[in-house]
């Protein structure tokens, strides 16, 4: 199983903010649309970083609630990993549980695609799973 197949089926919407957009503009825009991680783009549209609600507590942690007027370009994380669609799910998987992290933007001929989530890996993974244990059983049933 790809991440193509992951996108077909839960779409290819990615929420995003520019790299001059605020900290504060960013944590609103976390808790309006329900997620945890934003992808920043940069003017051309491609990957810059990638900001989440985790780096928003520890950001207030060091530097209270003054930071929140800072560019999330200054906080953001910058070394981002990207998958391409064709990127297995047990690859993926993998990958994010070495380096913990939760979210793979998911970019062809450098542009943003996708994104997937390790939640969206693993009820991919479970449904396999499944479908192989359902498998095995009508296998053993006409044996």
């Amino acid at each position: 199983m790809t991440v193509g197949h992951i996108l077909a089926a839960k779409g290819r919407d990615v929420i995003t903010i520019e790299t001059h957009c605020s900290v504060a503009e960013a944590a609103e825009l976390l808790a309006r649309k329900g997620i945890g991680v934003v992808v920043i783009v940069d003017s051309a549209g491609a990957v810059a970083g990638i900001f989440s609600e985790r780096d928003i507590v520890r950001l207030l942690a060091a530097k209270g609630a003054a930071a929140l007027q800072d560019q999330v370009a200054n906080w953001m994380t910058r070394s981002v990993m990207t998958a391409s669609e064709s990127a297995s799910v047990h690859s993926l998987m993998a990958q994010m549980t070495a380096g913990r992290f939760r979210h793979f933007p998911v970019v062809e001929n450098g542009a943003l695609v996708g994104i997937v989530s390790i939640g969206d890996l693993v009820k991919r993974r479970l449904a396999e799973m499944e479908d192989e244990q359902q498998a095995m059983r009508e296998y053993i049933a006409t044996a």
